[in-house]
């Protein structure tokens, strides 16, 4: 009586990491894309708005992400930098700008929380409004994007990690790209000599129609 032992195939835990590391890379890609396109567009939004007083009234203020901070627009464009430059190179210098790219992210995140509650900017607004170094701005409130735009930090965070535990796996760009690569040339056809044109045709190339 035989007995049959389930073995793995060898190609079958071969994939396996293969696998893991696609998934792992449109995960980071994902993320990381997003989290930038969300900062980006959460710091162009109304961060926070009042009034000011000025001779005729109240005066409507509001400021945006931009205004208050610019720290989130700036590393979110360093975040994406560093996506890109994930597959420009190997080893130790992927590793290190994949930790760029997860600290881009925590420095959105940070930005844009301790952002979330700063009248600063309202204030230097009302005092221009106002003629008045020592005015501020009242009625102050806040919007939610600041959140939005920490959530767009944790997004390019998550690539960064991702990069981090799986981008050894990941591939890197083909040295066809690279610097000082020369190009396979192509063999010239022989030349028909009871063909003139394919004759004088050589002769323009700089080439010796015989053969010799």
């Amino acid at each position: 009586m035989e007995y049959v032992t389930a073995v793995p195939h060898p190609r079958s835990e071969a994939a396996a990491p293969t696998r893991s590391g696609r998934r792992s890379l449109a995960m980071a890609l994902l993320f990381g894309a997003l989290g930038a396109a969300v900062a980006l567009l959460a710091s162009r939004q109304r961060w926070a708005e009042g009034t000011a007083s000025v001779a005729g009234g109240a005066f409507p203020l509001t400021a945006k992400g931009s205004d208050v901070t610019g720290v989130p627009a700036a590393l979110a464009i360093v975040g994406l930098a560093a996506l890109v430059a994930v597959f420009a190179v190997r080893r130790a210098g992927r590793v290190l700008v994949a930790g760029l790219l997860a600290l881009s992210g925590v420095g959105i995140m940070a930005a844009a929380l301790v952002s979330a509650s700063d009248r600063t900017a309202l204030d230097e607004k009302a005092a221009q409004a106002s003629g008045d170094t020592t005015a501020t701005v009242a009625s102050l409130t806040h919007t939610g994007w600041p959140y939005v735009a920490a959530a767009g930090g944790l997004l390019i965070l998550l690539a960064g990690l991702l990069a981090l535990r799986f981008g050894r796996a990941w591939p890197a760009m083909s040295g066809r790209y690279e610097r000082g690569t020369d190009r396979p040339r192509k063999t010239a056809r022989p030349v028909d000599p009871e063909r003139p044109e394919e004759i004088w045709k050589a002769l323009d190339r700089g080439e010796d129609p015989t053969g010799a």
